[in-house]
């Protein structure tokens, strides 16, 4: 199972996975994949922040 998606240069996630990443990390992941200057980053999954 994966907890965290890259955003900026490599982009793991996209829009597709909203329900995953949430509404802001989807969103960024999809800006990034589309070639916006997006910093650098990662999201953590909804599934990991059910934790904390």
């Amino acid at each position: 199972m994966k907890y965290s998606y890259d955003f900026g240069k490599k982009t793991d996630g996209s829009s597709k996975l909203r329900e995953l990443l949430g509404g802001k990390g989807a969103n960024l992941a999809e800006m990034a994949r589309i070639g916006l200057p997006v910093p650098p980053g990662f999201t953590l999954t909804t599934e990991v922040c059910t934790y904390f």
